[in-house]
C-alpha cells in the first residue's frame, strides 16, 4: 500500500471520528452520551431533541461513509483501499478519539460505505430497513436486518472480497447492537418514535 494510500485511510478514520451527534446536541445544551441510550447516533438525537437535528446528524454520517470511499475512488487509489476507507470511517464513527475512543454504532456510516462501494447493495440495505422500521418501529432491527441484506446482495452480484468486507462490517453492526438484541428478546427495546426528554438522564435503553 502507497504513502497515498495509508495517509487516506487515516484521514477516513478521522473523518468518521467527527461527532455529529454529540456537536448537534451540545449546541442544544445536551450531552447526548448522558440522555436516552448514552448513543452518540441519530436515533438518540431524535429522541432527545426531534426529527430535524436528527435528520442533520444522519445526513453527515452517512456522508461520512460515502465521502470516504468516494475520495479514495478519486485519487485513483483502487477498490480495496476504497474499502478501506470505508471501514476506517466506520471505526471512527464507533471509536472517535473526540469521544474517548466511544461513539455511535455506525449504522448511517456502514450504509454509506456500502452504497459507495457498491450501490445495489445500499440500496437493498435501506429498502430492508425501511420496511422493517416501518413494520415494527425498532430501529435496531431493521439497522441488522439492512446490514445482513446488503452482505447478501453484495455477494450475489459483486466480487467476493467485498462480500468479505461488506459482511464484516455488517457483524460489527450487529455487535455493536448486541445490547438491543438482549432488550428485542426481552421485550423492552425502545421503538421509534419514543421520547427522551434532553433533561431525562441516561437509561441504557434503545439504540
Amino acid at each position: 500500500m502507497s504513502l497515498l494510500a495509508v495517509l487516506t485511510v487515516f484521514l477516513s478514520y478521522l473523518l468518521g471520528a467527527i461527532p455529529a451527534a454529540a456537536w448537534v446536541a451540545r449546541a442544544r445544551g445536551v450531552d447526548i452520551r448522558t440522555v436516552g441510550s448514552g448513543n452518540s447516533g441519530a436515533t438518540n438525537v431524535q429522541r432527545a431533541l426531534g426529527n430535524g437535528p436528527a435528520l442533520a446528524v444522519a445526513a453527515f454520517d452517512i456522508l461520512k461513509g460515502a465521502l470516504a470511499v468516494g475520495v479514495a475512488a478519486g485519487l485513483n487509489l483502487g477498490q480495496p483501499v476504497m474499502a478501506a476507507c470505508g471501514v476506517a470511517a466506520v471505526l471512527g464513527h464507533n471509536f472517535s478519539p473526540f469521544l474517548g475512543f466511544r461513539g455511535g454504532k455506525g449504522v448511517a456510516t456502514s450504509f454509506g460505505t456500502m452504497a459507495a462501494l457498491l450501490p445495489v447493495a445500499g440500496l437493498g440495505a435501506a429498502l430492508l430497513f425501511v420496511l422493517s422500521v416501518w413494520l415494527t418501529r425498532f430501529v435496531s432491527l431493521g439497522s441488522i436486518l439492512g446490514a445482513v441484506t446488503a452482505a447478501f446482495v453484495c455477494f450475489v452480484v459483486g466480487p467476493l472480497w467485498l462480500g468479505v468486507v461488506i459482511t464484516g462490517l455488517s457483524l460489527l453492526l450487529a455487535w455493536q447492537h448486541r445490547d438491543n438484541v438482549r432488550r428485542l428478546q426481552a421485550g423492552t427495546e425502545r421503538r421509534f418514535g419514543d421520547k427522551t426528554g434532553a433533561g431525562e438522564g441516561k437509561r441504557g435503553n434503545g439504540t
